[in-house]
């Protein structure tokens, strides 16, 4: 089972556009569901020299050779460094500059010779932004000189787990296309077949992304959320400055990109829960620690989680810019601390 199982919808409203293509396409849905990989499977479809009946690439022309290869004349990826040096391109290994977690105004300035020149056999040029959330004020507005100026057979394909961050402006001049999440069960058999066991579990704690369950069940993620938990199910007990000196040497030890910013967020599912379960509510994510949860529920209250819940949205903004991160995780956790009642 591929990507194009998992969202026949998305596949085939992207197909249908091919007769016609927009000048830039927005590609939406929450995070861990396949959204980049169907933008990428249907730039490589659009610049593949012989497609196959369903739209696909069909991945023995030259087009599709140079794809693989990374050196399409008619293609360019626009991501933050740090992606890139996760996926092991482009970023010198040597270097001690930390990798950038934004998509910088010189990428974007870059591609002016790349739209100015003739396309290769008079085809379509594509430019995959990802995620373009990661774009600051500074690089939209150089970016949306390029879309106000609308370029023959040249689609911008924009995607994004945070469309409402994005310019307005940005929007406007984009189609948009909601990428919805499969079925559970959809879901869980593509995860079986994909080699997770307990898959069921691991699409819960995802929030039914099935990508991001792939990465839980199959990678050091899991080092990052099982710390993580270990802390924040201490509750009363819970040791601020020991849990941050604990999940700062997780965080520096972790090669992916973004570990402050995915701890954010897997704590924000944890809070959630939290409230439910102070409510006396079925919890969403966590079921394995629903009881634990509900322990803890009883030593808070839910004004102060959602207060709490607030604060954690600053924190995700915060961990997108340059900080001493052993701080970063005191503050965090010297605040979360303070939502246990003490007596």
């Amino acid at each position: 089972m591929n990507i194009y199982d998992l969202h026949k919808e998305a596949w085939a409203q992207l197909g249908a556009r091919r007769a016609q293509l927009p000048h830039a396409l927005l590609i939406s849905g929450q995070r861990g569901i396949g959204k980049f990989d169907l933008a990428r499977h249907f730039a490589d479809s659009l610049l593949c020299e012989n497609p196959a009946p369903s739209s696909t690439a069909c991945g023995k022309c030259s087009a599709c050779g140079w794809l693989v290869q990374g050196n399409h004349p008619d293609f360019r990826l626009l991501q933050p460094d740090a992606l890139a040096d996760e996926d092991g391109n482009g970023v010198d290994a040597s270097s001690k500059k930390k990798p950038s977690q934004q998509i910088t105004i010189d990428q974007v300035r870059a591609l002016d010779d790349f739209l100015h020149v003739g396309t290769h056999r008079h085809g379509a040029r594509v430019i995959l932004i990802n995620p373009a959330e990661a774009m600051n004020r500074s690089t939209a507005n150089s970016l949306l000189k390029s879309l106000e100026e609308p370029i023959v057979n040249t689609l911008f394909l924009l995607v994004s787990s945070e469309p409402e961050r994005l310019l307005a402006t940005i929007r406007s001049r984009c189609q948009s296309l909601r990428v919805r999440q499969p079925a559970p069960s959809l879901a869980e058999s593509w995860l079986r077949q994909a080699g997770i066991g307990d898959a069921g579990h691991w699409l819960a704690l995802a929030g039914g992304s099935p990508l991001l369950a792939v990465e839980l069940g199959a990678s050091e993620e899991r080092v990052l959320l099982e710390a993580l938990i270990a802390e924040m199910s201490r509750g009363i007990e819970l040791d601020p400055l020991a849990a941050a000196a604990a999940i700062d040497r997780v965080v520096k030890a972790e090669k992916r990109a973004a570990p402050l910013k995915r701890m954010v967020e897997w704590s924000q599912k944890w809070l959630l829960d939290l409230t439910l379960a102070s409510e006396e509510l079925p919890v969403r994510y966590f079921f394995t620690q629903e009881q634990l949860l509900r322990q803890l529920a009883k030593s808070t209250d839910t004004p102060n989680l959602l207060a709490f819940d607030r604060k954690t949205l600053q924190y995700k903004l915060q961990c997108e810019q340059p900080l001493n991160s052993r701080l970063f995780l005191e503050e965090f956790f010297l605040n979360y601390a303070a939502l246990f009642r003490t007596s």
